[in-house]
């Protein structure tokens, strides 16, 4: 999907802009008065692309070998990774960057429904304490039952005062409120990219905030769903992505489809409910003793199965 808003002096100008730029397809979403004008915000969903079947060997019927065919890798993507020694190919296909410092920039957690953005932002904030910070932490979750309770209790035990800004505007004025230099966290709802009320309230979020958009995405997702995933989010503004659950996963497909497909920075990687301690960075060395290591023992690999 993609957004785009238009400014212009009138809405008869704004309407032609969009229509020039987006097509008769868009979907309108909101409109508002602004200084100078109007602001018309709209969408597009892309079109599927046609697939046509190319002529000879279909790329999907070369086989995977190795450990690479445990991981439910798309083929491409395999096949890439397999052209070269593992850890080099991995650093050559895939980008690897530390987590902004959440200073110069608030660092905002966005992501589906349960893919663990309050616990990363619990961890990013004991981090923060136990190194002498106190960040600034706030969540801008208003929808879940016991959200905001759920990430003051852990900032109660950091000695932290946890804001709540569900709106832009709020989150605005809690913002505004830190000393200069101090790190911002912000926790958000999760959100259904592919719905643009909801993608349009993200980035509004975002805007207001001028933050730096980390995803926060579940290891083991369908591979296909993990890319689709990380597109939305990266249309709305994410350019790093956190995985979660990596020391539960046993298949590392998504975590790879989606830095892929975004693309998308690999970060840390979440490896377990310990806050003082559980955040990994991830490095094409650390990726490649993973991906090349053997299925845990009493659970047959594919290939192994009858």
């Amino acid at each position: 999907m993609r957004l785009k808003v238009f400014r212009a002096a009138s809405m008869s100008e704004a309407m032609a802009l969009l229509r020039s730029e987006l097509g008769a397809e868009a979907v309108i979403l909101g409109t508002r008065r602004v200084a100078g004008g109007v602001e018309v915000t709209a969408a597009l969903e892309p079109e599927e692309p046609v697939l046509i079947p190319p002529m000879g060997p279909s790329v999907a019927a070369v086989p995977v070998a190795g450990p690479l065919a445990f991981h439910n890798l798309p083929v491409a993507l395999a096949l890439a990774l397999g052209a070269a020694p593992l850890e080099a190919a991995l650093g050559a296909t895939l980008g690897f960057a530390p987590l902004p410092e959440a200073q110069e920039k608030p660092l905002m957690l966005v992501g589906p429904p349960g893919a663990g953005k309050t616990l990363t932002c619990a961890k990013l904030a004991a981090r923060l304490v136990m190194r002498g910070t106190a960040p600034v932490v706030v969540t801008a979750d208003g929808q879940r039952a016991g959200a905001a309770a759920q990430l003051a209790a852990f900032t109660g035990v950091l000695g932290l005062t946890l804001a709540v800004a569900p709106s832009a505007a709020s989150l605005g004025k809690a913002l505004g409120r830190r000393e200069r230099g101090q790190p911002v966290l912000v926790d958000t709802a999760g959100c259904d990219p592919f719905d643009p009320p909801q993608a349009v309230a993200l980035r509004g979020l975002a805007t207001a905030s001028g933050a730096d958009l980390v995803l926060v995405l579940p290891a083991g997702l369908d591979a296909q769903e993990a890319a689709d995933l990380a597109r939305a989010f990266a249309a709305i503004g994410a350019r790093h992505l956190v995985p979660t659950r990596l020391d539960a996963a046993r298949r590392l497909g998504a975590v790879l489809a989606a830095a892929e497909a975004g693309p998308l920075l690999l970060t840390e990687a979440g490896i377990g409910p310990d806050v003082a301690d559980g955040l990994e960075p991830l490095s094409p060395a650390r990726l490649a003793a993973r991906l090349a290591a053997a299925p845990r023992r009493g659970v047959a690999a594919p290939q192994e199965a009858a």
